[in-house]
């Protein structure tokens, strides 16, 4: 099947095609392989330098698996990952090693990410040691302070742990741990789901602004559409290990072609009484990644599936400047 990417451009900082991540099931007294979870199932797309590209879908689509793949934090199974043109699905980890400077990521627990035995400082200054940055201590002691006042931290804090910060300071502290050796890519997984929804607009706004000062690119991972709109420049939507639909924030939010997306739209709440949207309620759960449907992953769910979505698998293909889906229907009003 062909897939709908653009050709490795200097435009581009990361691009992905046909990725696929298989986890095997081993089973037997030989521990055979069995069966595979199927996590990501060839999904393609490309990150463009300086944008924030939101990745939603629900829980088990294998958003995670595809951010954590694109960081080399876990193995691809097939496919290819590029970053600045380099393809880097294959470097050994000591060539890899210069790569993982400049792509660092954001845990979605700010409970489990951090270290509870080490400082603040001393986290935040880890990588600093481990890529042998800012030289003396004393040179690392003021690069952590200015990370924590950049994170809007008091940098006289860093002598405190984990367990003295709230949750949403916590996820500063990652945060300043991820930008402390100066990534151009930042893998922000879930970052703010952990969090009461008064912090989250906190965390959401500081990612924005440290995206504007220091240029970032980044890849936001969410299940919460109306975070992911506020963020976001372009979004992709994930189901069962495969991307449905791929457009700009405001083009994908205004008017989206895919049923599934169409379904998670009608889910968000609105602050206006007034709007009478229609509420979409997929049917049943999400199939298991071992044994997915034939044909198109979402036909089960699909209130306009028809025979032909059992064994024809969709193109992600473009139907709009910019915006692509997967669904061979192009007949569905409301979805053209």
């Amino acid at each position: 099947m062909s897939v709908a990417v653009p050709e490795t451009t200097t435009a581009n900082l990361v691009e992905v095609k046909n990725l696929k991540k298989w986890f095997p099931i081993r089973g037997g007294i030989l521990s055979r392989v069995v069966a595979n979870v199927k996590a990501v199932n060839g999904v393609s797309f490309a990150v463009k330098k300086g944008e924030v590209l939101g990745l939603v879908g629900e829980s088990g689509s294998g958003k995670t698996t595809v951010g954590r793949t694109i960081l080399r934090l876990i193995e691809p199974t097939e496919g290819r990952i590029y970053f600045e043109g380099q393809d880097i699905t294959h470097l050994p980890k000591n060539q890899l090693r210069a790569y993982r400077r400049k792509m660092q990521i954001i845990f979605q627990d700010p409970f489990a990410s951090l270290n509870p035995r080490m400082t603040v400082g001393d986290i935040i200054a880890e990588p600093l040691v481990i890529h042998n940055l800012e030289g003396s201590a004393a040179a690392r002691y003021d690069r952590v302070a200015e990370l924590l006042e950049l994170v809007g931290l008091n940098p006289s804090h860093v002598r405190r742990y984990p367990h003295e910060f709230s949750g949403g300071q916590r996820q500063r502290i990652g945060i300043a741990r991820a930008l402390a050796v100066r990534p151009e890519f930042i893998v922000a997984d879930e970052p703010v789901s952990a969090l009461d929804v008064s912090i989250q607009a906190q965390v959401v706004n500081l990612l924005q602004d440290l995206k504007e000062r220091l240029g970032l690119t980044i890849l936001f991972i969410a299940h919460d559409l109306a975070v992911v709109e506020y963020i976001s420049d372009r979004v992709a939507v994930m189901y069962l290990g495969k991307v449905m639909e791929l457009a700009p924030s405001r083009d994908l939010y205004l008017k989206p072609r895919h049923p599934y997306t169409e379904a998670l739209l009608s889910a968000i709440p609105t602050p206006d009484p007034t709007i009478k949207r229609e509420r979409i309620v997929l049917q049943g759960d999400i199939p298991s990644p071992i044994n997915p449907p034939s044909g198109c992953v979402f036909r089960t769910r699909c209130r306009y599936a028809i025979a032909d979505c059992a064994h024809i698998e969709p193109e992600l293909k473009e139907v709009a400047p910019g915006h692509f889906k997967a669904c061979i229907r192009d007949d569905i009003p409301g979805l053209r």
